[in-house]
Formats: structure tokens, sequence, C-alpha cells
């Protein structure tokens, strides 16, 4: 059977040590301060900023110019539900752009899709072709 144990060094009113060991090896340290405010096991509000696939995680701002990593196995299953309505529109601009791909593979008009590629990727404008009466 594993043993585990937790020592506590609170022998300084402004600062709290915990050691967390396994089996006698260093598992986990912390030092809380009471100048500093504590910033581990609080809840934020962030913006993604970057998912990075091959990290698994993504980079996120959470206020005040900070910044943070936030690994994909640190995030609940329930916050991958999609509302219906959100999910709705993510799906209704996955068949559009589908749509735009199908019409380039099929040959439909050269200059009209230059214009849609524009809108969705930022490319610079191709020449319209101009039809002569």
């Amino acid at each position: 059977m594993a043993t585990q144990r937790m020592l506590i060094d609170a022998t300084h009113r402004e600062e709290t040590r915990v050691v967390v060991l396994h089996e006698d090896r260093l598992k986990e340290y912390d030092l809380e301060v009471a100048t500093r405010k504590q910033l581990k096991g609080n809840i934020y509000l962030a913006k993604v900023t970057r998912v990075e696939p091959s990290l698994q995680a993504a980079f996120i701002e959470y206020g005040g110019n900070r910044h943070g990593f936030l690994s994909f196995s640190e995030i609940h299953p329930d916050y991958y539900q999609i509302p219906v309505a959100d999910r709705e529109v993510v799906l209704a601009e996955h068949d559009a752009a589908e749509k735009v791909d199908d019409d380039a593979e099929t040959g439909a008009d050269d200059g009209d899709f230059a214009w849609r590629r524009l809108s969705r990727h930022c490319y610079a404008p191709a020449a319209r072709k101009q039809s002569v009466a």
C-alpha cells in the first residue's frame, strides 16, 4: 500500500509551506505568503488567444495583459457542450466554407470565387473578369 504524507510548516505567521510526500518522495510543494495574492485554484474569465493542437493546450489571456497556458486535460468535459444556437452558427459557417471549396473544384465563375476567397481568407483581390458586350 502506497503511503502519502502531508507536512505543513506554519512556524512563521506571514508564510505557510506545504509538502506532499508519496512514499517518501516529494510529490507536491506549495508556498503561501500572506502578502501575495494566491492565483492557483482561483477561477478566472479568460479569452482563448491561440489553440495549439500539438501541445494539446490553449494559450489564454485573463485580463490585465496577463497570459496563461491551459492544458486540454484540465478542462472539464461539461465545458465542451456547445449551446445549440452557437452550434448552428458554426455548422452554417462550415457548410458555407465547404460550398466555396466545392465551387472552386467544379470551376465556378473565377471572378466570383476570387471575391469570396478574399472575404474568407483575406487574400488580395484578384482582377475581376470584364465581360464585353
